[in-house]
């Protein structure tokens, strides 16, 4: 079973649906980083510490992380636009919840609850993009689905934080609520029915990283540069302030750089990936090791600060889609299945890399979370190189064109 399936529908409906998906990705990462910029304002208000508030992401990030696998197996026959706006659902009514909980603990068990659906939306919303176009068409699918990361760090995390400045915390969530159901009704009016394409049950979703040599390979490489990103990437505010001094206006340039270069990243291995998947992946890890090795040498000068987090989002952004492609090549008839081992690797090495990054910096200096960012990257180039002697291609250009 190849994971695209032809519709009946116009160009201009089918591009319209990728949209909404990308819509609907960047109202999930949205939602799941949002507490990262009203951390001050919630701890505040519900008498919680800031690092207890941080549990708002953290728990959410497990939960999703964890949980996919089960999920994606336990509603293998569900058509995909169902589940798709049953999740859009819970994001809503979750948001909603957030807004008007009188105590932590509800908030807490609401973003565990929250976090499932995040975790399954990755595990097929990108493959729903790809099934929607013609399949010469389905990379480039993938690629302005996955752009709603950059748009969510560019546009979603500054607005929300611009929101409760002028509102509160507890009305952003309540807007963001009313946001996620827009959305919610787009999907339900725009995408056409997706029945599901890939009826695997829980033992074969676990199963198949030990089944399928190309997959377990995959993730290895995935995990790795995971890992080291969020491992250093999660420091690069301490890092920028100490080595440069630079205010926080300049932090918000940064990131709004890295976002912006996300985006580019993701549009030129849009074009890469069907020529060469596993060039444009090692040129993106290698991008990311630059990135890494020019914030430790220049980021004591604010250009070169721009210029190492500007070239950061452009590695991370195509690494991103080549992942995915990656994914789809090593298990073209599973790709959900797939995708959900690959959701449970990648959030889990969210929090395992922000958390030994952590443990870095506080025992052996800031700089040396990077470092550990360095050496995982590093370690995942070598497992793709590995790769190119011991096993086929991860993915031919026909398996590409052919399937989404």
């Amino acid at each position: 079973m190849a994971a695209h399936v032809e519709h009946p529908h116009s160009t201009f409906r089918s591009w319209l649906g990728v949209s909404v998906i990308t819509a609907s990705l960047f109202m999930f990462v949205t939602t799941e980083l949002m507490p990262v910029g009203l951390l001050t304002p919630v701890s505040t208000n519900l008498g919680v510490s800031l690092g207890i508030a941080g549990l708002m992401v953290t728990l959410y990030g497990i939960s999703a992380g964890l949980g996919v696998p089960f999920i994606v197996a336990w509603t293998r026959r569900v058509n995909r636009r169902m589940l798709l706006t049953t999740l859009l659902a819970v994001l809503t009514v979750g948001n909603l919840v957030t807004a008007i909980s009188p105590n932590f603990a509800l908030i807490l068990t609401t973003r565990l609850i929250m976090g499932f659906a995040n975790g399954v939306f990755w595990a097929i919303g990108v493959s729903m993009a790809m099934r929607l176009v013609p399949a010469r068409h389905a990379s480039r699918a993938s690629a302005v689905a996955l752009s709603g990361i950059s748009i969510a760090a560019v546009v979603g995390m500054p607005l929300g934080t611009f929101l409760e400045s002028l509102t509160s915390w507890r009305t952003t969530f309540l807007i963001w609520s009313a946001l996620c159901a827009l959305v919610f009704l787009a999907v339900a009016a725009i995408v056409p029915s997706l029945p599901s394409a890939n009826a695997v049950s829980v033992r074969e979703v676990l199963g198949l990283p030990f089944r399928n040599r190309q997959l377990r390979l995959v993730i290895a490489a995935v995990t790795l540069y995971v890992l080291g990103h969020f491992g250093a990437y999660t420091f690069i505010r301490p890092i920028a302030e100490n080595n440069a001094s630079v205010t926080a206006a300049f932090i918000s340039v940064l990131l709004v750089a890295y976002g912006v270069g996300g985006a580019a990243g993701n549009f030129i291995a849009s074009y890469t990936v069907t020529r060469n998947l596993r060039a444009s992946f090692v040129v993106a890890g290698t991008g990311l090791v630059v990135s890494m090795l020019l914030l430790l040498s220049l980021g004591h000068t604010r250009p070169g600060l721009f210029l190492s987090v500007l070239l950061w989002g452009v590695s991370f952004g195509a690494a991103n889609l080549c992942q995915i492609n990656m994914t789809l090549g090593a298990a073209p008839e599973t790709f959900e299945a797939a995708m959900s081992i690959n959701t449970l690797g990648y959030n889990t090495s969210i929090a395992l890399g922000a958390l030994f990054g952590g443990l870095f910096a506080d025992n052996f200096g800031v700089e040396s979370a990077v470092w550990f960012g360095v050496a995982l990257t590093t370690a995942s180039l070598l497992v793709m190189l590995g790769m190119r002697r011991r096993t086929s291609p991860v993915a031919s250009d026909d398996v590409l064109a052919s399937t989404g």
